[in-house]
């Protein structure tokens, strides 16, 4: 394998290139893709066609070698092919790919789960979920979610916030962020308007339109549903009680939230933004949480979690259909499980300090060739804006110079960094990102800084 030495360092073997892969790619898939942010449209360029990755690092068709800010879009929390995740992988696989029963493996996972998400003993014990059902996908999480909602309310309308990004179901890509936000798309096209009209959008991290829309609609509101900590319009995190506010109001108008931390769960910390916020002191009841990314330790899993009964409205128990042939895989739940046991207090806190030690050295940097920016923090996950201050809403988080980034993104992948292709969403560190790779990062934030200093409005 061609370790990276300076820019892009191809091996000898030519028979396939990023170019080439993209030219296949383009004949066979839309967009040369299976999901947008990948096709670099925010950047420009060839995408990279990754052929590997162990560790903090990812190695694209050339043998190029890169630090990973990506990190699977949040799942590689140990870092990618860790040694104990793959070998639960190869036990799991050994034993059949799959059976459509249920396993003890979906079990032990569930387990895993619900101890984390409980913190304090006795009387002082608190619990994120009670029960927990496993999907494949968080789309899958939070579609279900929303259904169980209505279901449990009789209630048509969902509430969400602009640039909070839930999945690709119908009633939640209005004012989406991530891949929406990243393509300018206002919304998709084969959404009906009847479908559109049951989701209301507002402002984040607003009290007033929080309070003017359960005034105005709380009657027929179903549900609130909010990212834990907003990740998919680059980093904005909640105003310190805002989530609680959001649990105090569905509740008093008998309403549900909807907590998603599909990034956020088991990052923030081992319970995920909700025990970032229980340490904090500013502790929230969310009714239904969803997650998705490091449960699956890196395959397709996902789970909603919530209040027992509320969960036992779902089929084979209750009235709200849910099902699913892969829901619960025995190969995903065994990598799950691997990597929860795996994230130990060691791991949380080397989380914080690596992604201070890039987002503070690239900030240096920034500063220095007299770029206006501000690093963005919720927990371990960052990302940078080109403004001067950080956003507290979607509008603010477009109010950007975001021209800048396409530059300062090729710059650091030219040196060997690989960062989201997109301004609009976080970035990610793992337990394996040691001082030498982030010595790494840190080398190529000269160069990338000036580039972003350089760029010109288009």
């Amino acid at each position: 394998m061609t370790r990276f030495v300076s820019g892009r360092t191809p091996t000898t073997n030519t028979l396939e290139t990023n170019a080439g892969a993209f030219e296949r790619a383009l004949r066979v898939t839309p967009g040369c893709v299976n999901s947008p942010v990948r096709a670099f449209r925010a950047v420009g360029g060839t995408p990279v066609f990754l052929a590997s990755g162990r560790g903090a690092y990812v190695t694209d068709v050339e043998g190029t070698e890169y630090v990973d800010l990506v990190g699977q879009w949040g799942p590689a929390l140990l870092g990618h092919a860790h040694p104990e995740v793959i070998a639960a992988a190869h036990a799991a696989v050994d034993r059949g790919l799959g059976f459509g029963a249920a396993s003890t493996g979906e079990v032990e996972l569930a387990e895993l789960v619900l101890d984390r998400l409980t913190l304090g003993k006795g009387a002082t014990e608190r619990r994120a979920i009670e029960k927990l059902r496993l999907v494949s996908t968080g789309t899958e999480a939070t579609m279900t979610a929303i259904r169980l909602a209505r279901g449990a309310t009789g209630r048509p309308l969902l509430v969400k916030f602009a640039g909070h990004y839930h999945g690709h179901s119908d009633s939640l890509l209005s004012e989406a962020g991530s891949g929406v936000a990243t393509l300018g798309i206002p919304g998709s096209a084969g959404i009906t308007p009847e479908t559109a009209a049951q989701t209301i959008v507002i402002p984040y991290n607003d009290e007033d339109a929080l309070a003017a829309v359960f005034a105005a609609h709380g009657d027929r509101i179903a549900a609130v549903i909010t990212e834990a900590a907003a990740a998919n319009m680059g980093v904005v995190p909640p105003k310190p009680g805002f989530n609680r506010l959001l649990a105090d109001t569905a509740h008093t108008h008998g309403a549900l939230l909807i907590s998603d931390e599909v990034m956020t769960g088991f990052r923030s910390t081992a319970a995920g933004w909700w025990g970032l916020e229980e340490r904090q002191g500013v502790p929230y009841d969310a009714d239904l949480t969803t997650f998705g990314k490091i449960i699956g330790g890196g395959l397709p899993l996902a789970g909603l979690g919530g209040r027992a009964d509320v969960l036992d409205l779902l089929a084979p128990l209750g009235p709200v259909y849910q099902a699913g042939t892969l829901s619960g895989n025995p190969v995903a739940v065994a990598t799950g499980a691997a990597m929860l046991r795996g994230a130990d207090e060691v791991v949380y806190e080397h989380l914080p300090r690596a992604a201070r030690a890039i987002g503070d050295g690239l900030s240096a940097a920034l500063t220095a060739e007299g770029v206006e920016h501000v690093v963005a923090w919720a927990g371990s996950q960052f990302s940078i804006f080109f403004r001067a201050d950080a956003p507290q809403n979607y509008a603010e988080a477009q109010d950007q110079a975001t021209w800048r980034f396409g530059p300062f993104f090729h710059e650091m992948l030219d040196h060997g960094v690989s960062l989201p292709p997109s301004v609009y969403e976080a970035w990610f560190v793992s337990a394996a990102h040691d001082d030498a790779a982030i010595e790494r990062v840190l080398s190529a934030a000269r160069p990338a800084a000036r580039a972003a200093a350089a760029a010109a409005r288009v």
